[in-house]
């Protein structure tokens, strides 16, 4: 086919093809994946369907309830079912498929069977039912035991909400003057978010779980919409794991959420819940008091039975202990004389032992100062021979050091031809401690020599100190004095 054709002309031709194909009615089953109702009245809907695994869409669709027909529709399925239109619901829909130019291809809903979603609903609360008891979990939250005192209190519910405020003021207000502690954390209980919400409320008491006895879940009424919700596996999942036991408060009269199965004790509105709270306190302060009147009956008897026991006791004891009392005086009477016996012994050997201490200690003082006067006597002998020894090696010693001096007697050695030269006092040393012009003084045996330096020179060796020494000599001014 070659004839060329408008965009118009084109979508014209498609709409006329499927209705031409498509001319009757079709009930479809469908999953609500978005739903709007816009100001005039009409309700616009994405419908899909899902692979087995609930998870992968294989088929999607627009669809469209007119104002007029969406009224009635509304109306009457909410009436049948309890539930509203809302995503994540399946229905059974009587459409037409229409095709327009501009919008693409819809379907009309024309009728609804709210049979078919009452029957969906069933079927999915049982399959989370059966899921849970085949995994072994459906009664483990259950079986915890309830606290007897259960006074601190984790609240899952919302702020606002009127069955809070209710629940709150029951508790405090009760006739017994109990005394609770709550701790709300902020929940959503309705919409989509509500598996979501719920489970992260459980996971935050959870990581504090000391700090609780309990937990209530609780909504003030709502919809029966809202309350299917509870019907969600996770949220039950969560429940039966939960280390705490867990109230809930969120169903009506004739409703029970899957979430109220699995519950430790499920109560049907938030005020309900409060007065379970404060008449378990009171049965556990019944039964302490029950059981304290018992210890006290009890108690009374035991005494009075024992009371009475002492007294035929005590009667039955008088002569024995007098018996027993006369025995125990003939034996103590014996060991005093005993006693006094041994004792009487023990002072006349005591008497004998200072006199022959004495003389043993006599006999071994003078022994011991008889050693000692001789070791005295060898160490006075040894001791003058030791200072002898020393003053005779000191004696030769200074002679010797004194003939050393003698020696080295300035006097001598000047003697002996030997002279001594100095400046202002300082004795001379070598040429460099004196310089040309200076005065010196020469120290002689006999007398003494004052000279001016008219030339020095270094030392170059003995023969040349010698020649040099004559020459120096020459050269110097003389004076005697």
């Amino acid at each position: 086919m070659t004839e060329k054709v408008s965009l118009t002309e084109l979508q014209l031709i498609i709409r006329d093809s499927l209705y031409m194909a498509l001319p009757d009615v079709y009930w479809v089953i469908a999953e609500i994946s978005e739903i709007k109702e816009n100001s005039a009245g009409h309700c616009y809907l994405e419908l899909i369907e899902k692979q087995p695994d609930e998870k992968n869409v294989r088929a999607r669709i627009k669809a469209i309830i007119w104002s007029n027909r969406y009224r009635f529709l509304k109306a009457f399925f909410e009436n049948i079912t309890g539930e509203s239109l809302r995503e994540g619901l399946k229905i059974l829909v009587k459409t037409k498929v229409e095709y327009h130019e501009l919008y693409g291809l819809s379907l009309i809903i024309s009728d609804i069977d709210p049979v078919f979603t009452i029957g969906e609903l069933a079927m999915k609360r049982q399959l989370v039912i059966k899921k849970l008891e085949e995994e072994g979990v459906f009664s483990m939250n259950k079986e915890l035991p309830f606290p007897a005192f259960p006074q601190r209190v984790a609240v899952i519910s919302s702020k606002n909400a009127a069955g809070y405020s209710d629940f709150i003021n029951q508790l405090k207000n009760n006739s017994f003057g109990y005394s609770f502690y709550t701790a709300l954390i902020e929940t959503s209980l309705q919409g989509t978010e509500t598996e979501k919400s719920v489970i992260s409320a459980l996971d935050r008491i959870a990581n504090h779980v000391d700090l609780f006895d309990l937990v209530v879940i609780i909504r003030g009424g709502g919809s029966q919409t809202d309350l299917s919700w509870f019907d969600n596996y996770n949220i039950a999942y969560h429940v039966t794991q939960f280390p705490l036991p867990i109230i809930t408060g969120i169903g009506h009269d004739k409703d029970v959420s899957v979430t109220d199965m699995v519950a430790n004790r499920s109560l049907k509105t938030p005020t309900a819940v409060a007065d379970f709270l404060i008449d378990s306190i009171a049965a556990s302060e019944n039964y302490i008091l029950e059981m304290s009147t018992g210890i006290i009956d009890g108690s009374r008897i035991i005494i009075e039975k024992n009371r009475n026991r002492i007294e035929t006791s005590g009667i039955k004891l008088l002569p024995l202990a007098r018996v027993m009392m006369s025995e125990v005086r003939d034996r103590l009477s014996s060991k005093i004389i005993y006693i006094l016996n041994i004792g009487k012994e023990l002072i006349f050997r005591a008497s004998l032992i200072p006199s022959n201490q004495e003389s043993l200690l006599s006999a071994n003082a003078k022994s011991y100062i008889l050693q000692k006067e001789m070791l005295v006597n060898r160490n006075v002998q040894r001791l003058s021979t030791s200072i002898n020894n020393c003053l005779s090696v000191n004696s030769v010693r200074l002679k010797s050091l004194g003939s050393t001096l003698q020696l080295l007697n300035p006097e001598n050695i000047l003697q002996r031809g030997y002279s001594i030269t100095s400046i202002n006092g300082i004795i001379l040393k070598n040429n460099e401690q004196i310089n040309n012009d200076d005065i010196i003084d020469t120290q002689l045996y006999k007398g003494t020599i004052k000279s001016r330096v008219v030339e020095k020179k270094a030392k170059t060796g003995e023969g040349e100190n010698r020649r040099k020494k004559t020459q120096g000599q020459r050269n110097v001014e003389t004076k005697g004095q």
